[in-house]
C-alpha cells in the first residue's frame, strides 16, 4: 500500500522535531525597524536584513502610496505579455546606472534571479565553477542546468585555478561566487577571482545579495568595491529584499544580457510583474541612498563598534569584515539558548546550527543596521556579556 500524505507528513514532521530542526518562527507585531516587537516583546532587533532601515522609511512608503494611486494594486499580467508597465522599465534602467552596467532585469526574487539567469546562460557543454559556500539558490539554480558543475575551495583563488586548469571546456566558462557570504560575513576576494577566470577565458558571476547596498560607493555593491563594475565579463545579481527594504531580484551587466533573460529566464517569463507598490519602493530606495551618504556612514560606524565590542569582550566574530556578524557559540543547543537568553533581554537574535552551519560552528547571525542607536548596540553588548558569562562562552 502507498504512504498516504498524512503519513508523509507525520513522519517528516517527527523527523525534525527529533533532531530539533523543526522551526517555529518569530512574528514581528511591529514593523520591521531597528526596535521592534516580536511575539508581544519589545526588543532591539539584530535578526533582520533591513541593512539600511529602509523597510519602514518614510520616502519609500510615500513612493508606494504614490505609485500604488497612480498604476493600481498588480501589473495583471506576466511582463511579455501585458504585464510591463513604463514603471517596470523606468526601475532597470535606473538598477543599470546605478550598478554601472550596460543592462539590468528585475525578477521576483534573488531566488528565482538565480534560477533564471544561470539556467539562461548555461547549457550542456558549458562549465561552472561554483565556490563552497555559496547560497542555497545558486546551489539549485545549478541543479537546473546542464552544464558540467565543479567546486572550489571556499574563496581560494588558487584552487579555483587547480580546477579550472584541470577541466578545459570549449564552451561557456562562468566562475560563481557569493560577493559576502551570508553566514560569516565574509567578503570573496573578487579582485583575484576575476583575475583567475579571466586568465582561462571565464565569465564571474557574482551574487550579491548581501553586498548591494552595503559595499561600494552609495551601496553599488561587492563589484564595485573591487572595481569592476564596468566590466562585460561580470554578471551582477541579487535580492531587492534586504539593504533595499522591498521584495524582488536583479541581473545587471552587459547590455545584451537583459534581452536574453527577457527570452530565456524562466521565472521571468512565466510569473506576473512586481506590483507597482513594490516598485515605487525600490525607486525610492535607489534615490534615497545617493541622497543621503549619511546612511552608509552610520551603518559601517555602528558595524565597527558593534565588532570591537564582541571582541573586546572576547566572542568570536569568525573574522567578519561586513555588518552580518555571527558570534559563535559551539553546538546548536548553546546558541539556541543563547539565543533565548538574549529574548528574555529583549534582544531579538536568532541562533543557527547544522545544516545552515557547519558542526561545531552553530552561532547567533546579528545585523547591525544604519537605523541602530548607539544606546541600541550597548543595550545588545550588555545582555551578549551577561549571557555568555552564563553560558562559559566567555570569561566570568
Amino acid at each position: 500500500m502507498s504512504t498516504s500524505l498524512s503519513e508523509r507528513l507525520s513522519q517528516e514532521l517527527g523527523s525534525l522535531r527529533e533532531s530539533g530542526l523543526l522551526i517555529h518562527p518569530r512574528v514581528l507585531d511591529a514593523p520591521q525597524r531597528a526596535r521592534t516587537t516580536v511575539d508581544g516583546r519589545a526588543v532591539v532587533n539584530l535578526a533582520s536584513n533591513n541593512y539600511l532601515g529602509f523597510a519602514d522609511h518614510p520616502a519609500l512608503k510615500a513612493r508606494a502610496a504614490e505609485y500604488l494611486q497612480k498604476w493600481g494594486a498588480g501589473a495583471g499580467a506576466v511582463r511579455t505579455i501585458a504585464g510591463t508597465l513604463r514603471i517596470h522599465e523606468d526601475l532597470e534602467e535606473q538598477i543599470a546606472q546605478f550598478k554601472h552596467t550596460g543592462s539590468a532585469l528585475v525578477l521576483h526574487s534573488g531566488f528565482t534571479t538565480n534560477q533564471g539567469v544561470l539556467g539562461a546562460l548555461l547549457k550542456e557543454g558549458d562549465l561552472v565553477v561554483s565556490d563552497e559556500l555559496n547560497h542555497a539558490s545558486i546551489i539549485d539554480g545549478l541543479r537546473l542546468t546542464k552544464a558540467t558543475r565543479k567546486v572550489f575551495r571556499h574563496a581560494d583563488p588558487a584552487d579555483l585555478e587547480r580546477v579550472l586548469r584541470e577541466n578545459p571546456c570549449e564552451g561557456l566558462v562562468m566562475v560563481v561566487t557569493d560577493g559576502v557570504f551570508s553566514m560569516d560575513g565574509d567578503l570573496a576576494p573578487l579582485d583575484q577571482l576575476v583575475a583567475v577566470a579571466r586568465r582561462f577565458g571565464a565569465v564571474t558571476y557574482v551574487d550579491d545579495a548581501h553586498g548591494s547596498g552595503v559595499m561600494g560607493e552609495s551601496g553599488r555593491g561587492t563589484v564595485h568595491h573591487f572595481g569592476f563594475e564596468y566590466a562585460d565579463d561580470v554578471i551582477q545579481v541579487g535580492t531587492l529584499s534586504k539593504a533595499w527594504g522591498g521584495v524582488g531580484g536583479y541581473a545587471a551587466g552587459h547590455a545584451n544580457l537583459r534581452e536574453l533573460l527577457i527570452n530565456r529566464a524562466r521565472p521571468y517569463l512565466f510569473s506576473t510583474a512586481q506590483p507597482p507598490a513594490v516598485v515605487g519602493a525600490l525607486a525610492a530606495a535607489l534615490d534615497e541612498v545617493q541622497r543621503d551618504p549619511t546612511l552608509m556612514k552610520r551603518l559601517w560606524d555602528n558595524t565597527r563598534f558593534f565588532k570591537a565590542e564582541l571582541a573586546r569582550l572576547g566572542f568570536d566574530t569568525f573574522g567578519s569584515v561586513t555588518p552580518i556578524t555571527p558570534v559563535i557559540f559551539g553546538e546548536a543547543p548553546a546558541a539556541f539558548e543563547a539565543s533565548r537568553r538574549l529574548f528574555d533581554e529583549g534582544i531579538f537574535a536568532v541562533g543557527l546550527g547544522f545544516p545552515t552551519v557547519p558542526r561545531n560552528l552553530a552561532r547567533i547571525r546579528n545585523i547591525v543596521t544604519a537605523e541602530h542607536t548607539r544606546d541600541d548596540l550597548e543595550k545588545a553588548l550588555g545582555a551578549y556579556e551577561r549571557v555568555g558569562r552564563a553560558l562559559g562562552t566567555i570569561g566570568g
